[in-house]
């Protein structure tokens, strides 16, 4: 007997998604689905063995009344009341487990989700995140899935070696780009700036005052800024597909400190300016913590962003080579891949 596995993917951000389909397609002897609120333009004649399933918004529903209930109890974080998608949502989980059992569900990343499929008899592997994850709805979470998966290598782990830390897994890092032998030359005094889908402090008044102030430094501005060229120095190229080979050439990587961006500066081993933004559970202030200390990183708090001497910081950087080392990790997808699948034969018998 063979079972399903699917994966409920987080809908704030894009890294989820983008973590989901790479460990998905590592899954190919087994059925997987896809279970997400932004799953629009997958293309599933590309994944053959993916289907995905939309979920309705779990936020109100301004036809009806905005009366949420009162403020959700302490063993939730989200769980308002009187929201029709939320309803919906969770009726299209518990049917799918029903139906598709004998399944294992990945949750990337979710509490109620995680709950739910528990009471619904459902095993679930959680992915963790860095952050202050030690309030009750996450150990609930914890306590409640068979395993932990940590996308990161230990060696950025902040936190105590308790439960949590024994029940986790960690698989070393990993991202979309791959180091190619024949890369793309780097040239000197040019940056990317890095601008993600989940919110960010780095806007258009903060980015052409670092142009102005820099005007020996070429930049690039990558993601859903898109503008006219206002300055010689300046470029917005917006959305990029694949932009592996952009930032290969550039010297120099902005960007705020979410998993993903990590992970992506150091495969391809740049020098790299941080910028946590605030986010629940200081997730990217902890993780920017985590590598604050090594050559070629240099963190800068949100609030210190328009004090900063940028034209020093890009010279103090360019006399350091980028201290990456043990962060990527060549196995880490095929090492989660497997404890989803171990993890799944514990409960199926083949």
């Amino acid at each position: 007997m063979s079972f399903t596995i699917a994966f409920y993917v987080h809908h704030h951000g894009s890294g989820h998604l983008m973590r989901t389909l790479q460990v998905a397609r590592q899954l190919t002897a087994y059925k997987v689905i896809l279970l997400g609120s932004q799953l629009q333009g997958l293309e599933e004649k590309n994944m053959e063995n993916i289907q995905l399933i939309h979920l309705p918004a779990d936020v109100p529903d301004t036809a009806m009344s905005d009366n949420t209930g009162t403020k959700a109890p302490d063993t939730f974080h989200y769980a308002p009341l009187n929201i029709e998608g939320i309803r919906d949502r969770m009726a299209i989980m518990a049917e799918l487990f029903r139906k598709e059992y004998p399944l294992l569900l990945v949750v990337d990343v979710s509490v109620e989700v995680t709950l739910l499929a528990r009471l619904c008899a459902v095993p679930t592997v959680v992915i963790r995140q860095h952050g202050l994850r030690d309030d009750l709805p996450h150990l609930m979470a914890y306590q409640s899935a068979e395993i932990l998966l940590a996308p990161f290598s230990g060696d950025i782990y902040i936190g105590k070696k308790d439960w949590i830390y024994n029940k986790t897994v960690f698989t070393g890092g990993f991202s979309r780009f791959s180091r190619a032998a024949e890369k793309t030359p780097e040239i000197a005094k040019h940056v990317v700036i890095l601008i993600g889908g989940g919110g960010t402090s780095i806007n258009t008044s903060l980015i052409k005052n670092i142009a102005k102030a820099c005007p020996e430094y070429i930049f690039h501005v990558v993601g859903v800024f898109k503008q006219d060229q206002s300055l010689p120095n300046l470029f917005w190229h917006g959305k990029v597909a694949n932009p592996q080979s952009l930032l290969e050439s550039c010297q120099f990587i902005i960007g705020n400190t979410g998993h993903n961006t990590v992970m992506e500066v150091a495969t391809l081993n740049k020098r790299f300016i941080g910028i946590p933004e605030k986010r629940p559970f200081q997730e990217q202030k902890q993780k920017a913590e985590s590598i604050q200390h090594r050559n070629g990183i240099k963190i800068i708090a949100v609030e210190d962003l328009t004090t900063q001497d940028w034209k020093a910081i890009f010279e103090q950087l360019s006399y350091q080579l980028p201290d990456w080392k043990g962060i990527i990790d060549n196995g880490a997808l095929f090492r989660m891949a497997q404890a989803i699948i171990d993890t799944g034969n514990n409960f199926f018998k083949i």
